[in-house]
């Protein structure tokens, strides 16, 4: 089985509705998580917005996910993972918030050989270096969002 990120939500390329973003309740969506590789130790995400002013915005870290872990509920992180400090300079998730235009949120996730040892208060550069060598697979879901009040909720 393929490695795989999906949302039933919003598809790959297409909108994000407004309840996962600054305009709506801020909460992380329903992720479902299909085809981990069998040799994965664990499983990391990075949500992040390459087309932010300012250089890529961190929107949510998560890492140590277990590869049994099918599914990430709403507004919660999988039992036992650790979330790290978005751009925000806060942990855990915070929805997209552009300033103007539409940008892209990319949510990214990894399978790893590994279960990183770092602290729950990590940023992304230091998951970076700790999956350094250790990712197996990487899938990613991709959504758009525009400030516009026109997503659906």
């Amino acid at each position: 089985m393929e490695f795989k990120l999906t949302c039933p939500a919003f598809h790959h390329g297409s909108q994000i509705p407004s309840r996962y973003t600054c305009d709506g309740d801020d909460i992380n969506p329903y992720l479902v998580i299909q085809g981990a590789p069998a040799a994965a130790k664990s499983l990391a995400l990075i949500m992040d917005d390459p087309d932010a002013p300012g250089g890529t915005w961190v929107h949510w870290l998560l890492w140590d996910i277990s590869p049994e872990i099918k599914e990430i509920k709403e507004h919660t992180a999988p039992f036992g993972a650790k979330e790290g400090v978005n751009s925000w300079d806060r942990s855990g998730y915070g929805g997209p918030c552009p300033p103007s235009g539409t940008h892209r949120y990319f949510f990214t996730l990894f399978a790893l050989d590994i279960r990183p040892k770092i602290a729950g208060s990590a940023a992304r550069e230091e998951l970076e270096r700790a999956m350094e060598g250790h990712i197996l697979a990487t899938t990613e879901l991709m959504g758009t969002y525009a400030r516009t009040n026109q997503a659906p909720m």
